[in-house]
């Protein structure tokens, strides 16, 4: 399915810093990477000459906040988020004739498996990233799921006491890199925290959005990454964007204190009141 895809980097004022695209190249990547600018990044040639003028997409961010049917969810004068972005990947992609993609955010540092060949909780790093997503399409392919993500470093602080290392499953949330079919976009919302609104809202309404235990991104920490989102951030405060999921589904989202030593407010999702569940067949009610 080599030719069926390509990553899709969205980036924004980072043309001589973009991590992600040196990460994909150590870790085995060696198909074609589109990099995602809006209208208003000031490095756009910066990034031509960087990548080529082929790999690189502009769109008119006011074209697009005008013409997709998403929400911003607030009354604030600041367009600077990714949300238009994530929502325009999917016309870029169909554009380019692309049948899925792998979008991407530009601060990723490791790729690596989190389970060996006996599903021993590890470390590993991985060295053949066109098979891992060749094997992940192929599975948004031939399943009714419609997108597949991987896990994140934060994902399994704790170790292997953690939740997470205890086996290789499916949590049922995306963030940070997506693999999706073209033809069935899903719509991100809210100025910040816009991942979690998606899979938030998309579950709500029956869509399947799955995060995989069997292989994990690290990323730089948030805010010491200059350009990005790392702005915004400093400027409305990360305690802010989990209240943009709380709008999405009030009747399962809540905010509560995380951590042990340096407490956080962040949001906690009630998942038994947030996607349709499957009733066993043998519940059926029979009419007599």
């Amino acid at each position: 399915m080599k030719n069926n895809y390509a990553v899709f980097i969205l980036t924004h004022k980072r043309a001589d810093h973009v991590v992600t695209a040196k990460t994909l190249k150590r870790h085995g990547y060696s198909g074609r990477v589109i990099y995602v600018l809006d209208s208003t990044d000031t490095e756009i040639e910066k990034y031509k000459e960087n990548f080529g003028e082929e790999n690189v997409v502009v769109f008119d961010k006011r074209e697009t906040k005008k013409e997709f049917s998403f929400d911003i969810m607030d009354s604030l004068n600041d367009d600077r988020c990714v949300v238009f972005a994530r929502n325009e990947v999917f016309r870029i992609a169909k554009n380019l004739g692309f049948e899925y993609l792998v979008v991407l955010d530009d601060d990723y540092t490791h790729f690596n498996f989190r389970f060996d060949k006996d599903f021993k909780y590890k470390s590993i790093p991985i060295t053949d990233m066109d098979s891992i997503l060749g094997s992940m399409i192929n599975y948004v392919a031939t399943t009714p799921v419609d997108a597949v993500s991987f896990s994140q470093g934060g994902d399994f602080i704790g170790g292997k006491s953690g939740s997470m290392a205890q086996a290789v499953k499916t949590k049922r949330k995306g963030m940070n890199l997506f693999v999706f079919e073209t033809n069935k976009p899903v719509t991100f919302t809210g100025r910040i925290n816009e991942d979690v609104n998606m899979y938030l809202r998309e579950g709500s309404l029956g869509r399947i959005i799955l995060t995989t235990t069997q292989v994990c991104l690290e990323q730089l920490t948030t805010q010491t990454n200059k350009g990005g989102l790392t702005d915004i951030y400093l400027d409305k405060g990360t305690d802010v964007k989990s209240f943009y999921s709380v709008m999405v589904n009030p009747s399962s989202v809540k905010i509560n204190l995380m951590g042990n030593k340096h407490r956080r407010l962040h949001h906690v999702i009630g998942w038994n009141k947030t996607v349709p569940k499957i009733i066993r067949q043998e519940y059926k009610k029979i009419n007599a």
